[in-house]
C-alpha cells in the first residue's frame, strides 16, 4: 500500500522541480478591500452594450487613437480562435484601431512569453461572453493571468460582458461545465480582478434576483453583485458606479441578515437602506465597496 503513495509524492516533487506544475501568480497586499489599486474595471451584465459604456471604455483605454486593446475570446469556445466578429464589433463601436484577438485553451501556451506579448503594450482588455469556466481553464495562474493584472497596474482598463463579467470576480459564480443553472459548480475560482466577490449577470432579464443570497449569507467576506443586461459597473479602487440603462443589485451580509442601514423618516429617501436581502442601484449611483455603503448621490432620471 505504501508504494503508490511514495510514487505520487515523487511525481509531485518532480513536477514542481522541473516546472511541470502551474506557477501561481503573484498577488501583493492591497490597500483596497475589493477593487483594483490601479486601473479600472468595467463589468457588463450582457446584452447590447450601450454607447455610454463603450465611451467610458474607450476613454479609460487612452482614447480611440492611442488605445491598444486585446480581446479575449476563450469563453466563446474553440471557433472563436478564427472568428473576428468580436474584434470588428469593438472597432466599430469604439473607433479604436489597434485591436488584437488573443485565444487559447492551452495552459502551456498561456504560460509563454510569446503569447503574452500583445498584453505587454495593452491599455485595455475585453472579455467576450460565453461560458466563464472556459476562461478559467485557459488562463488561471498563468503568465497571461499575471499580464492581465499588469494592465491594471499600468492604469489600464479591463472590461467584460456576461461570462466576461463573472470571471472578473474571485469566486466564480455559475462556473459549472454542465450549465449555468448550477450556481456553485466544478469551477469556483475566478480571475479575481474584483477581490472577495461573486458576480452574476443577465439577472433581471433572466429572473435571477435571489440566486446570490444564500452564497453571501454563508460567505460574509464576499460582496455579491448582480448586473442586468445593457448595464455595467465601473470600479476604480473601492468606488463602484452604475453605467448603462438598467439596474444592478448589491448583496451584502449585513443587509441580508437585517443589520444594514434602516429607512429614515425624513423627507429624503435613503438610497442606502433596504428591508430585503439585496438592493438596487441605477444609472449614476455610486457605492463604496470599502465601507459597503451607498454614496449619497441622486440617481439620474
Amino acid at each position: 500500500m505504501k508504494k503508490p503513495i511514495v510514487l505520487f509524492i515523487l511525481i509531485a516533487f518532480l513536477a514542481v522541480t522541473f516546472g511541470f506544475a502551474q506557477t501561481p501568480i503573484t498577488i501583493n497586499p492591497s490597500t483596497t478591500k475589493h477593487g483594483p489599486e490601479n486601473g479600472s474595471l468595467i463589468i457588463i451584465g450582457g446584452g447590447a452594450v450601450t454607447p455610454d459604456i463603450w465611451a467610458k471604455f474607450t476613454e479609460l483605454a487612452g482614447g480611440a487613437e492611442k488605445a491598444s486593446i486585446v480581446v479575449i475570446t476563450a469563453a466563446s469556445g474553440d471557433s472563436a480562435a478564427f472568428d473576428t466578429k468580436s474584434v470588428e464589433m469593438l472597432k466599430r463601436e469604439t473607433k479604436i484601431k489597434n485591436v488584437t484577438l488573443l485565444h487559447t485553451k492551452n495552459l502551456s501556451e498561456a504560460n509563454s512569453e510569446k503569447f503574452i506579448e500583445p498584453l505587454k503594450k495593452a491599455t485595455g482588455v475585453f472579455f467576450v461572453g460565453g461560458r466563464q469556466w472556459r476562461i478559467a481553464d485557459s488562463y488561471l495562474n498563468t503568465l497571461t493571468h499575471q499580464a492581465f493584472f499588469d494592465v491594471l497596474k499600468r492604469g489600464g482598463v479591463i472590461a467584460g460582458t456576461s461570462a466576461g463579467a463573472s470571471i472578473q470576480g474571485s469566486f466564480l459564480w455559475r462556473g459549472d461545465t454542465s450549465g449555468p443553472q448550477i450556481l456553485i459548480g466544478d469551477h469556483t475560482q475566478g480571475l479575481g480582478f474584483l477581490k472577495n466577490s461573486a458576480i452574476d449577470q443577465h439577472f433581471l432579464k433572466r429572473n435571477r434576483q435571489f440566486d446570490l443570497v444564500q452564497l453571501i449569507k454563508i460567505s460574509p467576506q464576499l460582496i455579491g453583485i448582480a448586473i442586468d443586461e445593457s448595464t455595467a459597473i465601473l470600479v476604480q479602487k473601492d468606488t463602484l458606479e452604475v453605467l448603462g440603462k438598467s439596474y444592478i443589485a448589491i448583496y451584502d451580509y449585513n443587509t441580508i441578515v437585517g443589520n444594514g442601514p434602516k429607512h429614515t423618516n425624513g423627507d429624503k429617501e435613503d438610497y442606502s437602506a433596504s428591508n430585503g436581502p439585496f438592493f438596487f442601484l441605477g444609472l449614476g449611483q455610486k457605492y463604496d465597496l470599502g465601507s459597503r455603503t451607498v454614496i449619497k448621490t441622486k440617481p439620474n432620471k
